[in-house]
């Protein structure tokens, strides 16, 4: 997924040192919960409007993780960009009913956000609770396939949400690691190869673990 990193690249070489910078790497458990497919497939008998079930597989490859930047300008509030490799496949029971071969976005949900964040150092035994949000977008590789023809590809399809609540805790310096529970949103609206369109409002919950770099 490097060519969606990029951006996080780009935009970390074009900012100012600030007080503190933090590069953050996590991993996890993430799933999501059912929810409403619309596929519209003009001139034909094949539209539907079904709800499909999720599985997030997150240990296999492509594995679910993500990748954060910080720039905290106070020890309490910071700003940043965090991208996320979330994934969901279509359950075999929801394929079976549909009649579909393929329904998932498993080489990533891919939610890119800009994000808040606010922090509490040292509230207790050296842990730093946090909490944040942000907005983005979702920029999936969208895989489905009716028989009408194949989808497999990249495309961004909409807006998307993020929230995370944890706590990090200093190990030295420059190195933290943290935990943390973090949950998207994103309205999903794909061009599908045959013509038409599908459309899925997704929802992530994800726990992760992860180590932060800070300069």
């Amino acid at each position: 997924m490097l060519r969606f990193a990029v951006p996080l690249l780009l935009t970390l070489s074009s900012v100012p040192a600030l007080a503190e910078v933090e590069l953050s790497f996590y991993g996890g458990v993430q799933g999501a919960p059912h929810s409403n497919v619309t596929v519209d497939r003009p001139g034909t008998a094949a539209d539907r409007d079904f709800t499909a079930g999720w599985e997030g597989n997150s240990f296999e490859a492509p594995p679910y993780y993500g990748l954060r930047a910080t720039w905290w300008r106070t020890d309490k509030l910071g700003f940043g960009v965090d991208f996320n490799h979330a994934k969901v496949y279509a359950d075999d029971e929801t394929r079976s009913e549909q009649g579909i071969d393929r329904l998932e976005f498993t080489d990533g949900i891919n939610i890119l956000t800009l994000n808040a964040y606010r922090r509490f150092p040292d509230a207790a035994y050296g842990v730093t609770p946090y909490v944040g949000g942000g907005l983005g977008i979702s920029a999936p590789r969208v895989e489905y396939d009716d028989g009408l023809g194949r989808t497999d590809e990249y495309q961004v399809t909409g807006p998307a949400v993020a929230l995370m609540a944890g706590a990090s805790y200093e190990l030295t310096d420059r190195v933290s690691m943290f935990g943390e529970y973090k949950g998207t949103y994103s309205q999903n609206e794909a061009d599908l190869v045959g013509g038409g369109t599908l459309e899925a409002d997704i929802v992530t919950n994800a726990l992760n673990l992860g180590v932060s770099f800070n300069f």
